[in-house]
């Protein structure tokens, strides 16, 4: 059989709700062969049995092992991450109605704990003294109830928050990430490597 060069990219995480992992489901296969690119992946590389964790990680030199058992003669080459964590979740996780009473619990939460931020802290500065004092010296008189320094800075406030997060309802500004999507990111990205980190030094990796 001639020499092939096959070239896997493999993802950092991926999620099945099926006990079979293949291949084809932790990455991108490429191989001029349209035969070996189809066997390879079709290649079952993990099943998920009732006992086992939800969670496993599969080694890149396991894959390469097991794509050259399955087609003797290819070469691969790895361009993606040098490991796998692969997570076996429920069909239904999230679309029972606790996963959505969690939802609405952690949006108000996240609503009013930042409304009560923005309050004590202005509270611990005394703006409305400072908005005061800056309306005394401008207009040479005391202010009188509500005043434009404090109607201009709330409207900034909000439009300064909108912009920010880059969401007005559910429409997005721009095209750009939000701040909350990035910070998620790196979240995910640093649990990720810390489980494989973790799984690679107690010798789970498979």
């Amino acid at each position: 059989m001639p020499s092939f060069q096959v070239y896997l990219k493999c993802e950092q995480d991926i999620e099945t709700t099926k006990d079979d992992v293949f291949l084809k489901d932790v990455g991108t296969i490429w191989c001029s062969d349209k035969d070996i690119r189809a066997r390879l992946s079709a290649l079952k590389i993990h099943h998920f049995r009732k006992e086992d964790p939800k969670r496993c990680v599969m080694d890149s030199v396991s894959l390469i092992q097991l794509m050259e058992e399955n087609c003797p003669g290819i070469q691969v080459q790895l361009i993606g991450e040098p490991d796998v964590l692969i997570e076996r979740v429920e069909p239904d996780m999230h679309k029972n109605f606790s996963h959505l009473l969690r939802c609405i619990f952690v949006c108000l939460i996240s609503f009013f704990g930042t409304a009560f931020t923005i309050m004590a802290y202005h509270n611990d500065i005394g703006i409305n003294e400072v908005f005061s004092e800056i309306y005394r010296l401008l207009m040479g008189r005391e202010a009188d109830g509500l005043n434009p320094l404090e109607i201009s800075y709330s409207v900034g406030l909000a439009a300064g928050i909108i912009l920010f997060f880059n969401h007005i309802g559910g429409r997005r500004i721009t095209k750009d990430p939000t701040p909350i999507e990035v910070a998620m990111r790196m979240y995910e990205q640093d649990v990720n490597t810390t489980l494989i980190e973790t799984a690679s030094r107690k010798g789970w990796e498979q």
